[in-house]
């Protein structure tokens, strides 16, 4: 086994033990009375988060039965908008055409929870600021020191840094950890998965 392998498996068990389990309950509490009205759930992320972000969508629609979207799953209408407007206002803009409103959460994947300063991640920035300013909630799971994202989400697990070279593999792979327990939580679990239900 080579020195990297042992050191990434050991970093993923530290994570398990260090995450804010509070904050994942938080985020339950707020999915199930998401549930409840006529509220929807929006996901936002890019790179890996981006891609995590189209798994989550039908994770949340199929098991726990919640109206969900993210605008990364719309290459085109993505394209569009950063060609014809830029990238900082691509999720913003497509998050006011669907009526972002006080009944539904924002859900951000991202490495580093975006930071307004620094003009990193602006186009989530931007996107949790329309949130705030409708009175959505905004939930997320994020690392570093969680940037704008932990700043102001109502429910924020941010994965813990273990060395300077894991923490975007490591926070992309808890992201898909926090989701799918959440899904799976007996207060939001809806629908079997078909393993599970074979049994």
């Amino acid at each position: 086994m080579s020195a990297y392998t042992s050191r990434y498996f050991e970093e993923a068990a530290r994570i398990c033990g260090a995450i804010d389990q509070g904050q994942v309950d938080r985020m339950v509490a707020i999915l199930a009375a998401l549930r409840q009205g006529p509220g929807r759930l929006f996901f936002i992320g890019v790179g890996g988060g981006a891609g995590n972000a189209g798994h989550a969508v039908n994770d949340f629609r199929k098991i726990a039965g919640i109206e969900t979207y993210a605008p990364t799953d719309n290459v085109s209408e993505l394209t569009a908008r950063v060609n014809d407007d830029g990238w900082e206002s691509s999720f913003s803009k497509w998050l006011a055409v669907s009526r972002l409103g006080a009944e539904d959460v924002l859900f951000v994947f991202s490495v580093g929870g975006g930071d307004a300063e620094r003009n990193i991640s602006a186009n989530i920035v931007q996107a949790v600021r329309l949130a705030q300013e409708v009175g959505a909630k905004v939930i997320g799971v994020v690392g570093r020191d969680g940037g704008y994202t932990a700043k102001v989400a109502d429910a924020c697990v941010v994965i813990p840094t273990m060395s300077a070279d894991t923490v975007t593999p490591h926070t992309e792979a808890f992201q898909a950890v926090v989701w799918h327990l959440i899904v799976s939580h007996p207060d939001l679990k809806q629908n079997e998965m078909k393993w599970e239900s074979s049994l």
